[in-house]
């Protein structure tokens, strides 16, 4: 059986551009308005050196009374649930914000694999801003620009080294 990694963080901050550059193809639509990504969707990624199924959600906002926010929530909980391994992304334009704390707090208590990613690092003037998030405890955050594809092979390095379950390439030589 496949791993699962859940991609999981606040409306829009580019789970769905990471999940389509994961994939291989635009499979999720992308779009700035919030809310266009409502329901769990999986793919299956055999890119790399082991196989896994990856899971976009919505988005996650702790705390909010809004209807359709609640149930992206709970999506991305359920998500979680599920998933081996968990891809908390935060942007780097809008820099680390409450709720990123919150969803950080809520993650130290999983019991899987977090990696957290702080994406739309498109350069150095953003890698020196993304210093900001090492405010969270954190021991190892990877800056990424997903949308350009940089720092995201390092990711997936760690990534695939983390999942359980590894199973070794077959080989096609007898």
């Amino acid at each position: 059986m496949k791993p699962l990694i859940a991609i999981v963080g606040r409306p829009n901050v580019g789970k769905s551009t990471l999940f389509n550059r994961l994939v291989g193809r635009r499979k999720a639509m992308v779009d700035d308005m919030p809310g266009v990504t409502r329901d769990r969707n999986y793919a299956d990624v055999n890119r790399f050196d082991v196989p896994f199924i990856l899971i976009d959600t919505g988005g996650f906002e702790p705390e909010t009374s809004d209807r359709l926010l609640q149930q992206m929530r709970e999506q991305s909980q359920l998500a979680m649930d599920e998933a081996d391994l968990i891809l908390f992304v935060m942007d780097g334009r809008d820099g680390l914000t409450p709720a990123d704390v919150e969803v950080v707090e809520m993650l130290r208590r999983v019991n899987k694999p977090v990696f957290y990613v702080v994406n739309k690092i498109d350069g150095d003037r953003q890698e020196n801003a993304a210093g900001d998030f090492y405010s969270l405890g954190i021991e190892q955050i990877f800056t990424i620009s997903a949308e350009h594809n940089r720092g995201v092979n390092d990711l997936m390095e760690e990534v695939i080294a983390a999942l359980p379950n590894k199973t070794a390439p077959q080989s096609t030589r007898r």
